[in-house]
């Protein structure tokens, strides 16, 4: 679907290079298809180094070049970029934004272009399971709508939603929720090391604990809540943990939490 394709990575960040690597490591599309855009020079030798691709300062000639311009900066970025790169589009090209919060219309009118596509990925993108939510304008074709599917999807998992105000619901979910899990993470680490275990084995412990419940959750299809009577037991350890948890409000903090970076989310897109 994509060997065809010349692809314009604007901005060559974490999560540009994320793309590039899960686009050559699927074997969807080669090297040389590829441009990627960065104001550092040691950046661009570090890219081109690692992938093999092609790499350039100049916006403006990777957008021209490129079927499909992927926009992987930070929100605050792009209102800069649209004076310089509107009109340089070609016609048929589809632009894909991954900057959060930043809404359609901020570039169907700053680069007079209809065919946008956005998306939320997140940082487990950068070894292959990020999940990916996203949404197009009604000018982005059957046949973009499948470019992008295949992009997307080359470093984790994708889910497409047809109405464009789940995208700021999905950032305070899968775009900063890995955020959530590394503090769950550091405060089970911490508190093993405060009972007395090593660190090296607090760490082993809780990530392989983190990783195989996620695991069992996935394969067994059963509702969280089922999942956590199944290992507590009457009077037990787990139900004295439980205990606390609740207590110190747990949910509501979590929930609290999601909704700060929904929030967050929707007044970025509103500065745009």
């Amino acid at each position: 679907m994509l060997h065809h394709l010349r692809i314009a990575v604007i901005g060559a960040g974490v999560m540009g290079e994320a793309m590039i690597s899960g686009l050559l490591k699927q074997n969807l599309i080669a090297a040389d298809q590829i441009v990627a855009t960065e104001p550092r020079a040691a950046r661009r030798e570090e890219i081109e180094q690692r992938y093999g691709v092609r790499v350039t300062d100049d916006n403006l000639e990777a957008a021209h070049w490129a079927q499909v311009a992927i926009f992987a900066v930070k929100p605050q970025t792009v209102p800069k970029l649209m004076p310089e790169l509107r009109g340089a589009l070609r016609e048929g090209e589809l632009v894909i934004s991954i900057a959060a919060g930043v809404p359609i219309r901020t570039y169907v009118q700053g680069l007079a272009h209809g065919a946008v596509v956005r998306a939320m990925p997140n940082t487990p993108a950068q070894i292959g399971e990020g999940m990916t939510v996203w949404t197009a304008s009604s000018a982005v074709s059957e046949e973009q709508r499948g470019w992008a599917r295949a992009i997307l999807g080359s470093f984790g998992r994708q889910m497409f939603v047809d109405d464009e105000t789940y995208l700021d619901m999905a950032t305070a979910i899968n775009g900063t929720g890995p955020a959530y899990i590394f503090m769950v993470l550091e405060a089970m680490i911490d508190a093993g090391v405060h009972l007395g275990l090593p660190r090296y084995m607090a760490e082993e412990l809780v990530l392989q604990t983190m990783l195989g419940s996620v695991h069992y959750a996935m394969q067994s299809r059963r509702h969280p809540a089922e999942l956590r009577n199944g290992v507590t037991s009457p009077g037990g350890t787990t139900a004295a943990a439980l205990y606390e948890l609740e207590r110190g409000g747990l949910r509501t903090v979590l929930s609290d939490a999601i909704w700060a970076a929904y929030r967050r989310s929707a007044e970025l897109g509103k500065m745009m």
